[in-house]
């Protein structure tokens, strides 16, 4: 069906072309996984930058709906367009993603600064693709030619001949960035040999093919992923990071196909076999004198991604020490918020740096080829065995992801404002590595998200069951009778029916006035949601927790759950335990502590 075509760059715009990327990424993942040979042939570029422009969209739509709540019919520009960067900023995820996070601020920086209009005509957009293009080059330590940064330099050229409105420059800067993307392989060695195109570059034109979409309501044609100066279609077989794409040649009108049999050979994950241990990658035409920092066979053994907060100086510092210790440095963001991407061997002297810089969180660490080593579950099979049933959780801090973990689960990090997407629930399912899958997603917002993840790997032939869970309390009723040896169906029936049996409560603090099913509330107001509406508003922590803990088991209940956040003191878990023991015979009573977990307590009672 055709997108209705939005006439300027506004925040309808805005959402438009997020979702329609979001809708591309989506459809070309697997082939630009299935291509991914540079800087490592990890088949996770397609992926990264879906995760990345999800975050995006996600962040869109929250600014939507909160206008919508308030009584506005939409956001400002700069209000869209700064959400869509802080939100790719935070969800980056791999080097390409980095970049692409990259690249979105800097549109932003033209379209959300100071003076700048209520709606871009050409012209903005013309800037706004040359700042961004501009801003992701200089983010990158060591800019290799014949990557996406190729790919956005050519988009901005091209954009900047344009003449008319936002359509004909989007449409311009497609055109060019194919143009630079069919060109890659002559300019970058590692993607000749293996007869593709740069991923990145790739996962761009769909990025830029989606913004022609918003501006004139058609898609450009697709192109193919696979290098050469023929056409031809590519397959994909396989899922995920295990694709494998097949270019199947077709002779151009008149001549004969291309050299030996006319099919180009398929993207290896062992592209850089070719290479000598440890040598650097031959600089092909337009290649940077410094692209001898590429990883090859013998390079960094480690990826380390983590969110920064800063300040600028600390991070020209940071740069500098990074730079020393690996490659692959790519530092964006700013204004106090950075996203630090880089390869090296000494994971731990990376995170080192950035505690010495600032504050790191949200850090990610994977070794090349064996997968994400910061998630946490139970032990992985040998690669080819799978285990026979596995649970998938979202919990809500550290402190609960270790206790779900101990119990055999494979972790997702919820952070406050942070909710996971639906592309890293699939990862979490993939990782586990199981034919039978357990989802709890332990939050009622995140059961559609859930819901969508279990299909898609539903269809990579997994078997998912997705409890609807809206607590982490309710998980760990659930964990507690979890039973792999039993049949699938009757262990879901049990796990469902203990978190079904356990009521759920949190305690936490009003951030602003609101009305709510207790009254009105004002910002700093202790409230005591229980099965997720406030029932009680308090001032003292303790007594609200001690009015929702009655409130609950004023029904029943033979086991007290309390799970202690970081910002709550231990002598609320102390008190409300005493509380327990001498008001209600025969109940017992758990404490845990979550960590990070948002709300200062969750309490549960099965």
């Amino acid at each position: 069906m055709a997108q209705v075509p939005q006439t300027f760059f506004d925040a309808l715009a805005v959402r438009s072309w997020c979702g329609l990327a979001l809708e591309a990424l989506g459809r070309a993942r697997e082939e630009i996984d299935a291509i991914n040979v540079y800087p490592v042939a990890d088949g996770d570029t397609g992926t990264n930058l879906y995760l990345t422009v999800e975050s995006a969209t996600a962040a869109v739509e929250a600014v939507f709906e909160g206008h919508e709540a308030g009584g506005d019919r939409r956001p400002a520009l700069a209000d869209a367009v700064r959400a869509m960067a802080h939100g790719a900023l935070i969800g980056a995820r791999g080097n390409s993603g980095t970049i692409l996070a990259q690249l979105l601020r800097g549109m932003a920086q033209v379209l959300a600064g100071d003076g700048a209009p209520a709606h871009a005509d050409g012209q903005g957009l013309r800037t706004a693709l040359r700042h961004a293009a501009d801003s992701a080059r200089q983010a990158v330590a060591h800019p290799v030619e014949g990557t996406v940064l190729t790919v956005a330099s050519a988009a901005a050229d091209a954009a900047g001949r344009a003449e008319g409105d936002c359509g004909a420059v989007a449409r311009a800067a497609h055109e060019g960035a194919r143009a630079a993307l069919a060109e890659t392989p002559a300019r970058l060695a590692v993607l000749r040999r293996a007869g593709v195109v740069d991923a990145g570059g790739r996962g761009l034109v769909a990025v830029l093919a989606a913004l022609v979409e918003t501006f004139t309501g058609e898609a450009p044609r697709a192109m193919p992923a696979v290098g050469g100066p023929w056409s031809g279609s590519v397959r994909v077989t396989g899922p995920g990071p295990h694709a494998r794409v097949r270019h199947v040649a077709e002779p151009p009108a008149g001549g004969a196909a291309g050299p030996g049999d006319g099919a180009r050979r398929p993207a290896r994950a062992d592209a850089r076999e070719d290479l000598p241990r440890g040598a650097a990658e031959p600089t092909g035409p337009g290649e940077c004198a410094d692209a001898g920092a590429v990883p090859g066979a013998g390079g960094p053994a480690f990826e380390v991604i983590y969110l920064l907060e800063a300040e600028d100086a600390a991070v020209a510092r940071l740069r500098g020490r990074l730079d020393a210790l690996g490659d692959s440095l790519v530092v964006v963001g700013g204004d106090g918020l950075w996203n630090v991407h880089v390869h090296v061997d000494d994971a731990g002297a990376a995170v080192e740096a950035g505690v010495e810089a600032g504050r790191p969180y949200r850090i990610r660490i994977t070794h090349f080829g064996a997968g994400d080593v910061h998630t946490t579950g139970a032990e992985p099979t040998a690669p080819g065995e799978r285990a026979q049933r596995a649970v998938v959780a979202v919990v809500p801090g550290e402190g609960l992801a270790g206790l779900y973990a101990e119990a055999g689960a494979t972790t997702v990090l919820a952070r406050p404002g942070e909710p996971p997407a639906s592309g890293e629930l699939v990862e979490a399912v993939r990782r586990a590595h199981a034919r039978e899958v357990v989802l709890l997603p332990n939050d009622a917002d995140l059961r559609h998200t859930a819901a969508a993840a279990a299909e898609q790997v539903r269809a990579e032939g997994v078997r998912v069951a997705l409890i609807p869970t809206r607590s982490a309390v309710q998980g760990i009723a659930a964990l507690a009778v979890h039973e792999p040896e039993r049949r699938f169906d009757e262990d879901v029936v049990s796990m469902t029916s203990a978190a079904g049996a356990t009521r759920y409560a949190e305690v936490t603090v009003a951030e602003r006035q609101s009305w709510t099913m207790a009254g009105i509330c004002q910002a700093g107001d202790v409230l005591g949601l229980v099965d997720g509406d406030v029932a009680v508003i308090g001032q003292d922590l303790t007594a609200t927790a001690e009015a929702v803990l009655d409130r609950m088991l004023a029904a029943g209940g033979e086991l007290v759950t309390l799970v202690l956040g970081d910002d709550a003191p231990a002598s609320v878990a102390a008190r409300l335990e005493t509380r327990v023991r001498e008001g209600y015979l025969a109940v017992d009573t758990v404490v845990y502590h979550g960590g990070r977990q948002g709300a200062l307590l969750l309490i549960g009672v099965e």
